[in-house]
């Protein structure tokens, strides 16, 4: 028996409906991801499913005294108090009795003569006996245990991912039959995120979620229900024979429109041709091809993919940017690098991971030089043309319009060496001519993450960095980025939480742990970003391998060490072959006679710098193949 069902609902909030009788059932113990393009109505659904809503048209049933508790994807505005504050407003009624208790428990703390809290604790000690409001504590503790929560702390002083946790032990207190996640991944560093995966597979209630991160769905989803063009259509599957059944789907639709297309144009052919189709013996014809029309108007198309092209600029120098023994940190913080080096080359696509506030936007920061370190330097190469995509996506004005935003007073964008009408522009990244007229302010998280893409690519570039790009971009555009990445042969620099994105599309990644260290491995392997969460500790039984043990672990050859030991060789016999050249030269006495184009002192000196350079070379080459040998025995 379904928990909930959904029955020919509709819901419109403008000129489509976001939902046109759509009809769903949700069972106990699902979990169930809502994928759809953004604005196709995923947190209307939700919002349905909460009760917070009512359809227009259709009904949503439910089975008696269902609970449905719902985590928002953004934390509300004016949560304050402690942690219990917080989470205890998921016990309903009985919230404000327990909040009360408390609160008189802690003033007779303070003053153990205070009789006024003493005969007031008294009072609601017995409330709670008569109405079970101790079951309600009881559990409410036991989640916050689960959650390695302090019941006491301040809700204010708590990190991003700390904030989602008490939010989502304020939903779950409720006991809920049916859990709504909306995006709960957002702003989570990837050990907060692998934490919340494995906690949310324990439950035993429904869950119904929005995400982005396709690794989150793949290891939650039981079951994928698709939102397109206000229909619920469910998929009993994974991720990957999702998008084939899709696509067979589509193809499948869009052969029987052809037909019905092809038919429809026949019958206005035949209505045309005069007196006789008016005749009575044809009336029903006439009747069917009036439906088809009606029919063909009904029909809401596909919705296109959102074309997304960067425009390269001229290739970067060999050399894009080098660190040199930086070290950085904010007054009274962890130092974010200390004597950290590295050299990023043209062609790299190198990912930035670490925990929230270990300083992985800073650290783009430097590298860009929009800092200075405070130690160390920081060298760009020749010719960079960066195209920076920075998470608060403050390129874009709030008082302008979108059209304003992307094409300033004009109406006309270049693209490449062509102009573009913007709204042609933009229809290219899923806005419609009412969107372009639209204040930035309306937008959803969705486009203007879309808007700032927009933007960014209409300048050419060689260094593209992007700074947690696909938050809020729904899945579809999100792969679509990645390609993008891929095929993209200029220099990426990626902070993202986002481990199918990283996978796909990096072949180095930088780890920063919080307190100034940075590694750096080749490729991108998950167990690389074991790092310390503020998850709570998992239990003896399921202990995993101590910190120590996973930080000995033979460590990968850098993308950069990598290159360094495939070029090595040739670099050595270039400067054997240029020294070997320079001696030649030095030991015919007719170089000195016309100077060979310099003079014996800036002979002398050129040699040595050869002699030094081809040292360093094969310094370097024996260490790299040492280390090489080594990684390969301990593999």
């Amino acid at each position: 028996m379904s928990l909930l069902t959904f029955r020919d609902v509709s819901v419109s909030f403008g000129d489509a409906p976001v939902l046109d009788g759509a009809s769903l059932g949700i069972f106990a113990r699902e979990r169930i991801c809502l994928l759809g393009r953004n604005g196709a109505g995923k947190s209307t659904v939700l919002r349905l499913i909460a009760g917070e809503i009512r359809p227009a048209g259709g009904e949503v049933e439910r089975v008696p005294h269902l609970r449905v508790m719902k985590l928002d994807q953004e934390i509300p505005q004016g949560c304050a108090g402690t942690v219990f504050d917080v989470a205890v407003q998921g016990l309903g009624e009985e919230a404000e009795r327990l909040r009360a208790y408390h609160e008189a428990a802690r003033l007779l703390a303070k003053d153990p003569d205070d009789g006024i809290a003493q005969a007031k604790l008294e009072e609601l000690h017995h409330q709670l006996e008569v109405t079970g409001g101790w079951t309600f504590e009881q559990r409410l503790e036991s989640v916050l245990s689960k959650l390695g929560l302090d019941p006491a702390a301040a809700f204010e002083g708590l990190s991003g991912g700390g904030k989602r946790r008490a939010l989502l032990a304020k939903a779950l207190a409720g006991d809920p039959d049916i859990l709504l996640l909306d995006e709960p991944t957002n702003h989570l560093d990837i050990p907060s995120i692998q934490w919340l995966e494995e906690f949310l597979q324990k439950l035993s209630c429904t869950l119904v979620f929005v995400t982005h991160d396709r690794a989150f769905l793949k290891k939650l989803a039981t079951r994928i229900v698709d939102i397109d063009r206000g229909r619920l259509t469910s998929w009993d599957c994974d991720y990957e024979r999702f998008l084939e059944r899709k696509e067979e789907f589509l193809e499948s639709e869009r052969a029987a429109n052809a037909v019905f297309d092809k038919k429809l144009a026949q019958e206005e052919v035949w209505i045309r041709r005069g007196i006789e189709a008016r005749r009575t013996r044809n009336e029903g014809r006439v009747r069917a091809l009036q439906a088809m029309r009606r029919e063909r108007a009904g029909r809401r198309e596909v919705q296109s993919a959102a074309t997304l092209a960067l425009h390269a600029g001229a290739a970067s120098g060999q050399k894009v940017i080098q660190m040199k023994d930086v070290s950085f940190a904010f007054p009274e913080q962890p130092p974010i690098l200390k004597d950290f080096s590295t050299t990023i080359w043209r062609g790299d696509r190198i990912g930035i991971v670490g925990p929230n506030g270990s300083g992985k936007t800073t650290f783009l920061r430097l590298l860009l030089g929009e800092l200075k370190p405070q130690q160390g330097a920081v060298e760009h190469g020749t010719h960079l043309e960066i195209a920076y995509f920075d998470q608060h996506r403050s390129i874009l004005d709030e008082k302008l319009s979108l059209g304003e935003n992307i094409a300033g007073d004009g109406d006309t964008v270049w693209v490449g060496h062509a102009s573009r009408h913007v709204v042609s522009y933009l229809r290219d990244f899923l806005f419609s001519p009412q969107d372009v007229r639209a204040p930035i302010s309306r937008l959803s998280g969705g486009e203007r993450a879309r808007a700032v893409l927009a933007k960014l690519f209409l300048t050419p570039a060689n260094v593209l960095v992007l700074d947690e790009p696909t938050n809020d971009l729904d899945v579809e555009t999100s792969e679509l980025l990645e390609e993008l990445v891929l095929k993209f042969k200029g220099t990426v620099l990626r902070v993202s939480h986002d481990r199918e994105f990283l996978k796909n599309a990096v072949n180095a990644t930088f780890v920063l742990d919080g307190n100034g260290a940075v590694r750096e491995f080749a490729g991108c392997d998950e167990e690389d970003w074991a790092l310390p969460t503020e998850a709570p500790a998992p239990s003896a039984k399921a202990a995993p391998a101590s910190p120590e043990k996973k930080a000995d672990r033979p460590r990968k050859l850098s993308n950069k060490e990598r290159q360094d030991l495939e070029s090595l060789p040739k670099r050595i016999e270039k400067l054997e072959a240029e020294r070997e050249a320079l001696m030649a030269k030095m030991a015919d006495p007719s170089f000195y006679r016309a100077n060979g184009g310099m003079t014996p002192k800036e002979a002398a000196d050129a040699l040595a710098r050869l002699e030094a350079d081809t040292a360093a070379a094969y310094a370097r080459w024996e260490e790299l193949e040492t280390l090489s040998s080594r990684l390969q025995g301990s593999a």
